[in-house]
């Protein structure tokens, strides 16, 4: 039997926390639970104003850029988003019997990513942490509820020249992973969004974005793109440099019309 299960411990809701990032402004809640894996404790924080039109997603704690920018969305046109809060840093660290390990968040959303994710990172990938992840990625699911709102909306940030839209071009490192790109030589080539769909695709390569629609057999790295993608489910992520806070709310814009435009049904229901 394990010995460390997943556990959601509660849900509340309030309007003050010394946990916010970034902080809440007035008629804001915060819908929030928590979860364990092994000795790491794992915060899901659901921010929701006004009426609920476009629910977002933040896996990784260090990419707040993303978060302020849905908070301005938010703002001004009602929502809500998940953010994921477990001590501010990319990966889930925790220990395990005496061991250390590590993985990407966003590489637990099947089995084969999470060994993958796990050896990546120097430990092998014993069956109760492989458990122990799958029911972590399985509670996030619970909590944002993609089979409901019809769609995955998430946003990532990364760093400078490290990763961008020139990484999915032809001789590139994941020139596999897309099927088409589309780009704008007059944005950061860091600034971008990734979706699974190829109507999503059409309608931002006409807002003159740069967009990367993803190939159907792109390898299962355990992300939610792949995980959408398996199961139908239409998938957006905005992903743009840290700091780049004007350019990410501009992103986010783009990718709700595309997404209202492609699936108005969904919008409907996820404000009913």
């Amino acid at each position: 039997m394990m010995k460390h299960m997943i556990l959601t411990l509660l849900t509340c809701v309030w309007l003050n926390s010394s946990a916010q990032h970034p902080p809440v402004f007035e008629g804001m809640t915060m819908d929030s639970t928590f979860l364990e894996l092994s000795d790491r404790s794992i915060e899901l924080v659901k921010y929701k104003y006004g009426a609920q039109k476009i629910s977002f997603l933040a896996i990784h704690d260090d990419e707040d850029t993303g978060v302020k920018a849905a908070f301005d969305y938010i703002r001004l046109n009602g929502g809500s988003i998940i953010d994921c809060q477990y001590g501010g840093q990319r990966n889930f660290e925790f220990s395990y019997e005496g061991l250390n390990y590590q993985t990407d968040p966003n590489s637990i959303y099947s089995r084969e990513g999470i060994s993958t994710g796990l050896k990546k990172y120097g430990q092998a990938d014993e069956q109760i942490i492989v458990d122990q992840l799958a029911e972590v990625a399985k509670e996030i699911l619970n909590f944002y509820q993609p089979a409901r709102l019809g769609y995955i909306f998430t946003l990532h940030n990364n760093g400078d020249e490290g990763f961008g839209i020139s990484s999915y071009l032809p001789g590139a490192e994941l020139e596999n992973v897309a099927d088409s790109v589309h780009v704008n030589p007059m944005m950061d080539p860091d600034d971008l969004i990734l979706v699974t769909e190829r109507v999503l695709f059409s309608k931002l390569k006409k807002e003159n974005v740069n967009v990367v629609l993803q190939h159907q057999e792109a390898e299962d790295d355990g992300s939610l793109s792949i995980y959408a993608m398996k199961n139908n489910i239409p998938y957006l992520n905005v992903e743009v440099q840290h700091g780049h806070l004007e350019d990410n709310l501009m992103l986010i814009e783009a990718g709700v019309r595309a997404l209202r435009e492609s699936y108005p049904e969904l919008i409907k229901k996820a404000a009913d």
